[in-house]
């Protein structure tokens, strides 16, 4: 509950020029009904400490002070927007705190006391780059419910062997059980993006890889799949002794980079980072 009542998100956007610049990657989500649904994505938030970045004009970010998270943490880079969410802020003193800075030099744990969870209409020019970033600390993290463009969001959750299924999928079912969540037309948004979007929840697992596997698993996605027509025996050339990489992962030189698991993948990564 608020003191006063907050201007409606439309009058928010118009009191401060607020129109989306596709430099930023923006398209602003303003049914309150949408973002109560992406926010309810996330589960109980109760004593959870919450991330959003780009908040926009605070669509979601009002969804989010309705839950009964602990609180938010909004990192916003265009400063009219920063103007913006300064009424929410003083309308939920001590729950909301917005960060004016590139989210992409932000670490989750050294912002935000545990436990964390990420919850973000991503800009679609970072979206990609920031996951990867929050893969490699997602041992910091209880879990992301973030929204991409559909494709991005296909090529996380896609299986072996499909359209999709390249070294984002690895990465990031390699790090955490992903779910397709939700999907969003161009409508929902304003204005519209000429595509679809989609809402994926990523929980971690247990284990953490060290950061020289995370690296590791890093080149050997980015050798198999930079190269993805090609054989293994010949995609993987540039990690030296490829043949014998794969003799020891019992992985057949002539498969290619689509077929391969997980598992198979992270048999790849351990070999190379035990160099």
């Amino acid at each position: 509950m608020t003191a006063t009542p907050l201007p409606s998100l439309a009058e928010t956007i118009a009191r401060h020029g607020l129109d989306a610049r596709k430099s930023l990657g923006q398209h602003f989500l303003l049914d309150p009904a949408l973002c109560t649904r992406i926010a309810a994505q996330a589960g109980d938030l109760a004593g959870r400490h919450v991330l959003e970045v780009g908040p926009g004009p605070g669509g979601l970010t009002r969804a989010l002070l309705a839950t009964a998270a602990a609180d938010v943490t909004a990192v916003e880079l265009d400063r009219r927007a920063i103007a913006a969410l300064a009424e929410l802020e003083a309308a939920h003193p001590g729950r909301l705190r917005v960060i004016e800075g590139d989210a992409l030099r932000i670490d989750p744990a050294e912002l935000l006391p545990a436990p964390r969870v990420i919850i973000a209409n991503l800009p679609y020019n970072v979206g990609t780059p920031l996951l990867v970033g929050w893969l490699r600390a997602a041992a910091a993290l209880e879990g992301m419910v973030l929204m991409f463009q559909q494709e991005v969001a296909e090529r996380i959750t896609a299986a072996p062997d499909s359209e999709h299924y390249g070294r984002l999928a690895v990465l990031a079912q390699w790090r955490c059980r992903c779910a397709l969540l939700m999907r969003l037309p161009p409508g929902a948004f304003s204005p519209p993006p000429k595509v679809w979007s989609a809402v994926v929840g990523l929980v971690p697992h247990a284990e953490a890889p060290p950061p020289a596997l995370f690296a590791a698993m890093e080149r050997v996605t980015a050798a198999a799949f930079g190269q993805r027509r090609k054989m293994l025996r010949g995609a993987l050339k540039s990690l030296g002794d490829a043949e014998g990489l794969l003799r020891a992962a019992e992985i057949a030189g002539e498969r290619r980079a689509e077929t391969l698991s997980v598992a198979e993948f992270d048999r790849l990564a351990r070999l190379v980072a035990a160099r």
